[in-house]
Protein backbone atom coordinates (compact mmCIF):
# COMPACT_ATOMS: atom_id res chain seq x y z
CA UNK A 1 0.00 0.00 0.00
CA UNK A 2 1.12 3.79 -0.58
CA UNK A 3 3.53 5.14 1.56
CA UNK A 4 1.37 7.43 3.03
CA UNK A 5 0.25 5.38 5.88
CA UNK A 6 1.49 6.71 8.87
CA UNK A 7 2.18 3.58 10.74
CA UNK A 8 4.85 1.41 10.60
CA UNK A 9 4.91 -1.41 8.71
CA UNK A 10 5.99 -4.33 10.80
CA UNK A 11 6.58 -6.86 7.84
CA UNK A 12 6.69 -5.54 4.35
CA UNK A 13 7.39 -6.82 0.96
CA UNK A 14 8.62 -5.37 -2.10
CA UNK A 15 8.80 -6.59 -5.65
CA UNK A 16 8.55 -10.05 -4.64
CA UNK A 17 9.00 -12.48 -7.90
CA UNK A 18 9.11 -16.73 -7.52
CA UNK A 19 10.17 -18.32 -10.99
CA UNK A 20 10.49 -22.51 -10.78
CA UNK A 21 11.94 -24.63 -13.68
CA UNK A 22 8.86 -26.74 -14.63
CA UNK A 23 8.64 -29.58 -17.32
CA UNK A 24 5.20 -30.57 -19.00
CA UNK A 25 5.99 -33.56 -19.82
CA UNK A 26 9.20 -36.50 -19.60
CA UNK A 27 11.16 -35.40 -22.68
CA UNK A 28 10.76 -31.47 -22.24
CA UNK A 29 13.26 -28.93 -21.80
CA UNK A 30 12.29 -27.14 -18.57
CA UNK A 31 9.97 -23.63 -18.68
CA UNK A 32 9.91 -21.03 -15.86
CA UNK A 33 7.12 -21.00 -14.50
CA UNK A 34 6.04 -17.34 -12.13
CA UNK A 35 4.59 -18.25 -9.12
CA UNK A 36 4.71 -14.43 -7.67
CA UNK A 37 5.08 -11.74 -10.24
CA UNK A 38 5.45 -8.40 -8.37
CA UNK A 39 3.96 -8.65 -4.80
CA UNK A 40 3.96 -5.57 -2.51
CA UNK A 41 2.25 -5.75 0.30
CA UNK A 42 2.43 -4.11 4.35
CA UNK A 43 1.22 -5.64 7.18
CA UNK A 44 0.50 -3.43 10.16
CA UNK A 45 0.73 -4.03 13.54
CA UNK A 46 -2.67 -5.38 15.13
CA UNK A 47 -4.08 -5.70 11.79
CA UNK A 48 -5.60 -9.21 9.66
CA UNK A 49 -4.62 -8.71 5.77
CA UNK A 50 -7.00 -11.55 4.12
CA UNK A 51 -5.88 -12.60 1.16
CA UNK A 52 -7.86 -14.26 -0.71
CA UNK A 53 -7.72 -16.23 -4.48
CA UNK A 54 -8.10 -19.28 -6.57
CA UNK A 55 -5.77 -22.26 -5.84
CA UNK A 56 -2.78 -21.94 -7.89
CA UNK A 57 -2.79 -18.10 -7.46
CA UNK A 58 0.38 -17.99 -5.40
CA UNK A 59 -0.88 -17.62 -1.89
CA UNK A 60 0.69 -20.71 -1.12
CA UNK A 61 4.22 -19.89 -2.51
CA UNK A 62 4.31 -16.32 -0.74
CA UNK A 63 3.37 -17.89 2.48
CA UNK A 64 6.23 -19.84 1.98
CA UNK A 65 8.78 -16.98 1.60
CA UNK A 66 7.47 -15.36 4.24
CA UNK A 67 8.10 -18.21 6.64
CA UNK A 68 11.19 -18.60 5.05
CA UNK A 69 10.74 -21.98 3.67
CA UNK A 70 11.48 -20.65 -0.09
CA UNK A 71 13.61 -17.73 -0.72
CA UNK A 72 12.50 -15.14 -3.58
CA UNK A 73 13.98 -15.00 -6.47
CA UNK A 74 13.93 -11.42 -6.47
CA UNK A 75 12.35 -8.76 -3.97
CA UNK A 76 12.86 -7.92 -0.53
CA UNK A 77 11.09 -9.24 2.59
CA UNK A 78 11.46 -6.50 5.64
CA UNK A 79 10.84 -6.90 9.27
CA UNK A 80 10.60 -3.57 10.92
CA UNK A 81 12.42 -2.19 8.13
CA UNK A 82 15.16 -4.36 8.38
CA UNK A 83 15.80 -6.67 5.16
CA UNK A 84 15.79 -10.50 5.76
CA UNK A 85 17.99 -12.68 3.93
CA UNK A 86 18.53 -16.96 3.79
CA UNK A 87 20.46 -16.62 6.85
CA UNK A 88 18.03 -14.76 9.20
CA UNK A 89 15.61 -17.58 9.39
CA UNK A 90 15.73 -18.67 13.00
CA UNK A 91 14.96 -14.85 13.29
CA UNK A 92 11.81 -15.49 10.78
CA UNK A 93 11.01 -18.36 12.52
CA UNK A 94 10.78 -16.28 16.77
CA UNK A 95 9.26 -13.36 14.55
CA UNK A 96 6.65 -15.23 12.26
CA UNK A 97 5.12 -18.89 13.10
CA UNK A 98 2.65 -20.47 10.80
CA UNK A 99 -1.08 -21.98 11.19
CA UNK A 100 -1.92 -24.64 9.13
CA UNK A 101 -4.97 -26.16 7.09
CA UNK A 102 -4.99 -29.42 8.42
CA UNK A 103 -4.72 -29.97 12.09
CA UNK A 104 -4.68 -33.82 11.62
CA UNK A 105 -1.65 -33.85 9.40
CA UNK A 106 0.13 -30.87 11.17
CA UNK A 107 0.61 -32.49 14.55
CA UNK A 108 2.90 -35.03 14.93
CA UNK A 109 0.83 -38.34 16.76
CA UNK A 110 3.68 -39.75 18.58
CA UNK A 111 4.15 -36.83 20.73
CA UNK A 112 1.48 -36.13 23.65
CA UNK A 113 0.07 -32.58 23.57
CA UNK A 114 2.33 -30.87 25.74
CA UNK A 115 4.95 -31.95 24.47
CA UNK A 116 3.83 -30.85 20.67
CA UNK A 117 3.30 -27.46 22.00
CA UNK A 118 6.59 -27.69 24.01
CA UNK A 119 8.96 -27.87 20.49
CA UNK A 120 9.54 -24.18 19.69
CA UNK A 121 10.46 -23.48 23.31
CA UNK A 122 13.04 -26.35 23.15
CA UNK A 123 14.00 -25.79 19.41
CA UNK A 124 14.91 -22.10 20.16
CA UNK A 125 16.18 -22.63 23.49
CA UNK A 126 14.13 -20.83 25.57
CA UNK A 127 14.00 -21.18 29.14
CA UNK A 128 14.55 -24.48 31.22
CA UNK A 129 11.86 -27.25 31.68
CA UNK A 130 10.09 -25.61 34.57
CA UNK A 131 9.41 -22.28 32.96
CA UNK A 132 8.58 -24.21 29.33
CA UNK A 133 5.91 -26.21 31.40
CA UNK A 134 4.42 -23.08 32.76
CA UNK A 135 4.66 -21.36 28.99
CA UNK A 136 2.90 -24.61 27.93
CA UNK A 137 0.12 -24.52 30.40
CA UNK A 138 -0.06 -20.57 30.47
CA UNK A 139 -0.71 -21.27 25.93
CA UNK A 140 -3.54 -24.32 26.28
CA UNK A 141 -5.20 -22.33 28.73
CA UNK A 142 -5.49 -19.22 26.30
CA UNK A 143 -6.69 -21.20 23.47
CA UNK A 144 -9.27 -22.91 25.68
CA UNK A 145 -7.95 -26.88 25.98
CA UNK A 146 -9.28 -29.39 28.69
CA UNK A 147 -6.66 -30.11 31.19
CA UNK A 148 -7.90 -33.79 30.52
CA UNK A 149 -6.83 -33.49 27.40
CA UNK A 150 -3.47 -32.14 27.96
CA UNK A 151 -1.08 -34.94 28.82
CA UNK A 152 -2.84 -37.43 25.50
CA UNK A 153 -2.19 -37.53 22.25
CA UNK A 154 -3.60 -36.00 18.83
CA UNK A 155 -5.44 -39.27 17.95
CA UNK A 156 -7.66 -38.69 21.22
CA UNK A 157 -8.51 -35.04 20.20
CA UNK A 158 -11.60 -33.24 18.01
CA UNK A 159 -10.48 -31.35 14.67
CA UNK A 160 -11.59 -28.24 16.58
CA UNK A 161 -9.15 -29.62 19.88
CA UNK A 162 -6.43 -30.31 17.56
CA UNK A 163 -7.01 -26.86 15.87
CA UNK A 164 -6.26 -25.28 19.37
CA UNK A 165 -3.27 -27.42 20.31
CA UNK A 166 -1.44 -26.29 16.64
CA UNK A 167 -2.96 -22.66 17.10
CA UNK A 168 -0.90 -23.10 20.77
CA UNK A 169 2.02 -24.20 19.72
CA UNK A 170 2.34 -21.21 17.44
CA UNK A 171 1.97 -18.65 19.44
CA UNK A 172 4.05 -20.44 22.61
CA UNK A 173 7.29 -18.72 21.72
CA UNK A 174 4.90 -15.14 21.19
CA UNK A 175 5.70 -14.20 17.82
CA UNK A 176 4.55 -10.76 16.19
CA UNK A 177 3.24 -12.50 13.13
CA UNK A 178 1.21 -15.25 12.38
CA UNK A 179 0.20 -16.52 9.00
CA UNK A 180 -3.15 -18.47 9.24
CA UNK A 181 -2.75 -20.52 6.09
CA UNK A 182 -6.60 -21.58 5.35
CA UNK A 183 -6.71 -22.08 9.37
CA UNK A 184 -10.79 -23.46 9.56
CA UNK A 185 -10.94 -25.14 6.14
CA UNK A 186 -10.61 -28.49 7.13
CA UNK A 187 -13.11 -28.36 10.18
CA UNK A 188 -17.07 -28.59 10.68
CA UNK A 189 -18.90 -25.37 9.91
CA UNK A 190 -20.10 -25.48 13.56
CA UNK A 191 -16.27 -25.05 14.86
CA UNK A 192 -14.98 -23.01 12.17
CA UNK A 193 -16.63 -20.14 14.09
CA UNK A 194 -15.23 -21.15 17.41
CA UNK A 195 -11.79 -21.07 15.92
CA UNK A 196 -12.19 -18.13 13.97
CA UNK A 197 -13.42 -16.22 17.46
CA UNK A 198 -10.40 -17.48 19.31
CA UNK A 199 -8.44 -16.16 16.71
CA UNK A 200 -9.75 -12.96 16.96
CA UNK A 201 -9.42 -12.90 20.59
CA UNK A 202 -6.31 -13.70 20.76
CA UNK A 203 -5.00 -11.25 18.54
CA UNK A 204 -6.86 -8.72 20.95
CA UNK A 205 -5.26 -10.35 23.83
CA UNK A 206 -1.90 -10.65 22.76
CA UNK A 207 -1.17 -7.60 20.23
CA UNK A 208 -0.89 -10.25 17.03
CA UNK A 209 -0.54 -9.35 13.75
CA UNK A 210 -2.30 -12.16 11.38
CA UNK A 211 -2.00 -12.42 7.33
CA UNK A 212 -4.91 -14.37 6.55
CA UNK A 213 -4.79 -17.08 3.57
CA UNK A 214 -8.39 -18.39 2.75
CA UNK A 215 -10.52 -19.16 0.07
CA UNK A 216 -13.33 -18.85 1.98
CA UNK A 217 -14.84 -14.90 1.63
CA UNK A 218 -17.30 -15.20 4.32
CA UNK A 219 -14.13 -16.29 6.85
CA UNK A 220 -12.59 -12.96 5.35
CA UNK A 221 -15.05 -10.79 5.99
CA UNK A 222 -15.49 -11.63 9.17
CA UNK A 223 -12.05 -11.37 10.49
CA UNK A 224 -9.76 -8.86 8.20
CA UNK A 225 -9.18 -5.45 8.58
CA UNK A 226 -8.13 -5.02 5.32
CA UNK A 227 -8.02 -7.69 1.95
CA UNK A 228 -5.66 -8.12 -0.97
CA UNK A 229 -7.12 -10.29 -3.80
CA UNK A 230 -4.05 -12.63 -5.72
CA UNK A 231 -4.39 -13.63 -9.23
CA UNK A 232 -1.78 -15.50 -11.14
CA UNK A 233 0.42 -13.66 -8.92
CA UNK A 234 -0.08 -10.31 -8.90
CA UNK A 235 -2.04 -8.24 -6.28
CA UNK A 236 -4.86 -6.83 -8.57
CA UNK A 237 -6.72 -5.16 -5.72
CA UNK A 238 -6.31 -4.40 -2.18
CA UNK A 239 -8.91 -2.10 0.19
CA UNK A 240 -10.08 -2.03 3.32
CA UNK A 241 -12.36 -5.29 4.25
CA UNK A 242 -15.46 -2.83 4.07
CA UNK A 243 -14.38 -0.80 1.30
CA UNK A 244 -13.91 -3.81 -0.57
CA UNK A 245 -16.69 -6.16 0.23
CA UNK A 246 -19.26 -2.94 -0.23
CA UNK A 247 -17.42 -1.97 -3.19
CA UNK A 248 -14.88 -3.78 -5.15
CA UNK A 249 -13.49 -2.84 -8.35
CA UNK A 250 -11.45 -5.18 -9.90
CA UNK A 251 -13.68 -7.22 -12.32
CA UNK A 252 -12.24 -10.65 -10.54
CA UNK A 253 -12.76 -9.63 -7.03
CA UNK A 254 -16.02 -9.06 -8.18
CA UNK A 255 -16.53 -12.45 -9.84
CA UNK A 256 -15.10 -13.74 -6.08
CA UNK A 257 -18.06 -12.04 -4.49
CA UNK A 258 -20.38 -13.45 -6.93
CA UNK A 259 -18.84 -17.08 -6.86
CA UNK A 260 -18.69 -19.75 -4.15
CA UNK A 261 -15.43 -21.79 -3.90
CA UNK A 262 -14.37 -24.84 -2.43
CA UNK A 263 -11.59 -26.14 -0.07
CA UNK A 264 -11.51 -28.67 -2.57
CA UNK A 265 -7.89 -27.57 -4.80
CA UNK A 266 -9.50 -28.96 -7.85
CA UNK A 267 -12.22 -26.69 -8.13
CA UNK A 268 -12.33 -22.81 -7.90
CA UNK A 269 -14.59 -19.92 -9.49
CA UNK A 270 -17.37 -21.50 -11.26
CA UNK A 271 -16.86 -21.20 -15.19
CA UNK A 272 -20.33 -19.89 -15.59
CA UNK A 273 -18.99 -16.67 -13.73
CA UNK A 274 -16.10 -16.20 -15.74
CA UNK A 275 -16.23 -17.63 -19.05
CA UNK A 276 -12.96 -19.42 -19.50
CA UNK A 277 -10.61 -21.73 -17.42
CA UNK A 278 -8.07 -20.43 -15.28
CA UNK A 279 -4.78 -19.58 -17.32
CA UNK A 280 -1.93 -21.69 -17.98
CA UNK A 281 0.62 -20.12 -15.20
CA UNK A 282 3.76 -20.85 -17.87
CA UNK A 283 2.42 -18.80 -20.53
CA UNK A 284 0.16 -16.45 -18.76
CA UNK A 285 -2.23 -14.30 -21.17
CA UNK A 286 -0.84 -11.09 -22.67
CA UNK A 287 -1.50 -7.54 -21.27
CA UNK A 288 -3.87 -7.91 -18.02
CA UNK A 289 -3.43 -11.63 -17.11
CA UNK A 290 -7.62 -11.36 -16.44
CA UNK A 291 -8.44 -10.38 -19.45
CA UNK A 292 -9.42 -13.88 -21.46
CA UNK A 293 -11.97 -14.42 -18.56
CA UNK A 294 -13.22 -10.60 -17.92
CA UNK A 295 -17.16 -9.96 -18.90
CA UNK A 296 -15.95 -5.87 -19.11
CA UNK A 297 -12.60 -6.45 -21.00
CA UNK A 298 -11.30 -3.97 -23.65
CA UNK A 299 -8.99 -3.68 -26.62
CA UNK A 300 -6.48 -2.65 -24.52
CA UNK A 301 -6.95 -5.09 -21.84
CA UNK A 302 -5.51 -8.27 -24.05
CA UNK A 303 -2.29 -5.96 -25.29
CA UNK A 304 -1.00 -3.75 -22.35
CA UNK A 305 -0.53 -4.35 -18.75
CA UNK A 306 -2.88 -2.66 -16.35
CA UNK A 307 -1.79 0.32 -14.70
CA UNK A 308 -1.01 0.45 -10.64
CA UNK A 309 -3.29 2.70 -9.06
CA UNK A 310 -3.75 3.70 -5.98
CA UNK A 311 -6.25 5.81 -3.94
CA UNK A 312 -6.15 7.40 -0.51
CA UNK A 313 -7.28 4.07 1.21
CA UNK A 314 -6.88 1.34 -1.50
CA UNK A 315 -5.06 0.51 -4.66
CA UNK A 316 -6.14 -1.77 -7.79
CA UNK A 317 -4.58 -2.59 -11.28
CA UNK A 318 -6.89 -2.03 -14.26
CA UNK A 319 -7.73 -0.48 -17.34
CA UNK A 320 -11.54 0.36 -16.31
CA UNK A 321 -9.85 2.73 -13.24
CA UNK A 322 -8.30 5.76 -13.24
CA UNK A 323 -7.00 8.55 -11.21
CA UNK A 324 -9.95 10.67 -9.82
CA UNK A 325 -9.12 15.11 -10.24
CA UNK A 326 -8.42 15.51 -6.77
CA UNK A 327 -5.74 12.44 -7.02
CA UNK A 328 -6.57 10.67 -3.86
CA UNK A 329 -9.73 8.86 -5.35
CA UNK A 330 -10.46 6.43 -8.08
CA UNK A 331 -12.97 6.62 -10.85
CA UNK A 332 -14.33 4.78 -13.82
CA UNK A 333 -12.25 5.09 -17.07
Amino acid sequence: MSGKNKREAVLELTGITKTYQVKQGMFSKPQPLKALGGVSLRLYKKDVLGLVGESGCGKSTLAKILLGLENPTTGEVLVDGRQIGPADRQLLARRIQPIFQDPYSSLNPRKSIEEIVSLPLVVHKIGDSVSRQKAVTKMLDLVGLPERSRRGYPGQLSGGQRQRVAIARALVINPEIVICDEPTSALDVSIQSQILNLLADLREELGLTYLFISHNLAVVEHLATRVAVMYLGRIVEEAPAGELFAGPRHPYTKALLESVLTPDPSLSVPDIHLGAQYPNPISPPTGCHFHPRCAAARDVCSTTPPPHLQSATSQVDCHLFRKGADGRSLVPA
